[in-house]
Parts: structure tokens; sequence; C-alpha cells
């Protein structure tokens, strides 16, 4: 077995996802607020788009990039941003696969890519994948758990080559707001190094600005997907927009890597970008904030302590130190014994991971109040 198998830790939130199925399988409920993933299902007009695909035999590759079509959509969203042309976007299997193709064409090994502690686990797993350098910079509430450019003066290495941040994003809700994304966007570029932004949740912003990094700079690689706010994540469907210079090598290694984005989902896709859709989207936004609005104090309530609200994604991350409990503890017990499924901190890094635990609301309201209902009573025994 390689070395970089053995080193690449476990997706935790996928493990105790197999668990909450393998009880559910005896019979058990359980209450799903562990997933990132929306419980609406795709858009119908993105379904038909896709049995129109299949039944008009569109079953072959496209070419590495994606639909001509599909990428001058995507280039009309950021329209009020900046015009962006159709070369400079990659159609990708799901924001994964535009990651992969950022981390491949940047980063040679040893090579540092710094992002936050706590974020998306499969980042820092994806770059170890490329045998680049971690370099975790501790957030706190101080600053939105977001990097600033104070925090990137203080932790550059002379290795460090990118920098990945997210907004909003992932464990923590927390925006990146539009002044200090250019402040850092010109510290980055002062060092020659490259910017990689996510942008995943940028449909799902409840509050402040939801402009798109791609305004800032040409030199920027944004990565965004169909999967959270189209709720297409298991057409596994997102995309990469870089700079002009890269637009040969990122298509080569696309080429080599995954020859193209699942056909049928690319004109899927096409149908999630038309004005027949974009009322349906704007609800939804609408019930994940609803939903953020009702979790949030019922978890303050239970004794969980939020230091910054969220103000995108689907995600409250909350300090369960008080409870006298350690998140893994936490979390194992809840699953076993109140069958409500959640996420330890632990899975998106280390710093003070042990005290926090993420929930999401990616679930109806009324299961969301039965498992806040079930998490209450187990915590009025244990405590």
């Amino acid at each position: 077995m390689s070395d970089r198998a053995k080193r690449i830790a476990p997706f935790r939130v996928m493990q105790i996802l197999d668990r909450a199925r393998q009880m559910e399988a005896q019979g058990r409920e359980i209450i799903h607020m562990e997933i990132g993933e929306p419980d609406f299902p795709s858009p119908a007009a993105v379904v038909t788009a896709g049995e129109a695909a299949l039944q008009a035999g569109h079953t072959h590759y496209t070419a590495a990039n994606g639909l001509p079509e599909l990428r001058k959509a995507i280039s009309d969203i950021y329209l009020e941003e900046a015009e962006i042309d159709p070369a400079r976007i990659l159609v990708s299997p799901g924001a994964s696969g535009a990651l992969q193709l950022a981390m491949a064409v940047l980063l040679n090994p040893g090579d540092g890519i710094m992002m936050t502690d706590p974020g998306y686990p499969c980042n820092r797993h994806i770059a170890s994948l490329f045998n680049a350098q971690v370099q975790s910079v501790p957030v706190d509430e101080q600053t939105d758990y977001q990097l600033t450019r104070e925090l990137l003066e203080e932790h550059w290495q002379a290795n460090t080559r990118a920098v990945l941040v997210a907004s909003p994003s992932n464990p923590t809700g927390t925006l990146i707001e539009a002044d200090e994304l250019v402040a850092i966007s010109e510290f980055i570029q002062e060092r020659g190094a490259r910017l990689i932004v996510d942008e995943i949740y940028h449909g799902l912003i409840y509050e402040g600005d939801a402009t798109s990094v791609v305004g800032i700079s040409d030199d920027i690689f944004v990565i965004n997907s169909f999967s959270k706010y189209y709720g297409m994540t298991g057409w596994r469907i997102g995309w990469l927009v870089m700079p002009q210079e890269y637009i040969e090598p990122v298509n080569r290694l696309a080429q080599n890597m995954f020859l193209a984005a699942p056909t049928l989902s690319q004109y899927a896709a096409l149908a999630a970008l038309s004005k027949e859709v974009t009322p349906e989207l704007k609800r939804r936004r609408d019930v994940f904030r609803e939903r953020r609005d009702y979790l949030l104090p019922k978890l303050i309530n239970a004794g969980f302590v939020v230091r910054t609200k969220p103000r995108g994604a689907f995600y409250i991350y909350a300090d369960c130190s008080a409870l006298r409990m350690d998140s893994e503890t936490l979390c194992e017990n809840l699953l076993e014994q109140a069958g409500v499924a959640v996420t330890p901190g632990t899975d998106f890094g280390h710093y003070n991971s042990d005290r926090y635990v993420r929930f999401s609301y990616a679930n109806t309201l009324v299961n969301l109040e039965k498992g806040m209902q079930r998490i209450g009573e187990y915590l009025n025994k244990a405590t």
C-alpha cells in the first residue's frame, strides 16, 4: 500500500453516515444532522433535462473542459462582477474534481498550501495526496474563523505557493468580507503565490455580500458546484474558473485524470441555470434561512455556545465544552443513545476541535425539532 494511502485520514462524517444507515437498516429512526447534503431533490426541470439528454442519445464524452453552451451559461452567472471568457471555465466532476485540478497544476511535492483550521477535511487530504505541505492556520471567532491578511503575514512560509479559503465556509458558515478578500489577494500576488477560493455555498448566503471573488482579480482560481445551491449532489458536477495562462495545462490534466465530467449531468446543469429554476432555488434558500433561525437559539438554550452566527451554507459550529464531554464522545452518544447523527469538530482539524460539534440543518424543520427534542432529553440525563 502506498504511503499516501496510509497517511490520508478517513472522512469522519461519512463513517458516521455509514453507522447511521446501519442503524436504520436495523429499524432505528435516525435524525440526520451530520451530512452536508440538501434534503431537497433536484429541481424537476433538472431531472427532465437529464432524461431528455438520455433519450436524445447524449451518452458520449464531451470535451475535457465541458459543453461550450454550459461554460457560456456559467460565465453569464458572473456578469455583474466581471466578463469571464468561457475558455477560462472547466466543467468538473463536482467541486472536488475542480480542487484536485487546481492543486495539481499549482503544487509540487513539498510546496505549501495555507488553509484554515477548522476547515473542510478533504481540502487537506487532497493536498496530502499531491505530497504538498498543508500549512494549517488556527482560526477562531476573532476573525469569523477565516483567514485575514494579518494572519497570512504571520504564518507565511518560504515554501508557501497557494492559499485556499472558503466563503461561506464549512464547518462554520462564515464569510470573508469583500475588502478583506482584496487585501488577501493583493498580499498573495505580491509573493508570487496563488489564491484558490471555494464558493460552493455562494448561492446560500443569508446576510452579507454575495459578490463573487472573480471581480477582484483574473489571477484567482474559483471553485463552484451544482451540488449545494442547485441540489444536484448525486449528479457530480462542478466547475473551475482559472487564470488565462492555466487553461492549457489544466485541460491537459483533466484529460488524463477523468476525461470529462458526466455528459448527462452537464445537460442537467444547463437546466439548473435557466430562469425557470431560479424562483425555486430562492425559495429553498429562504427555507434554509428559516431552519438556521430555528436551530441557532435552540442549540444555545441546550447549553452549546455558538461564537459566530453563520451567514451562509447550512451548518452551525457549536462549542460543547460546557456539557463536560469531548465532541467525539458526545457525537457517539447522541447517535447510539438518542438517534441523532451529528459531526464532531475533530473531522475539521485540530485547533480546539474536541470542543466543537457541527450541526447541519439540511433537513426538514419537523426533523430538526425532533432532533433537538432528543438532544435535550439526552443532555438532561447525561449532565
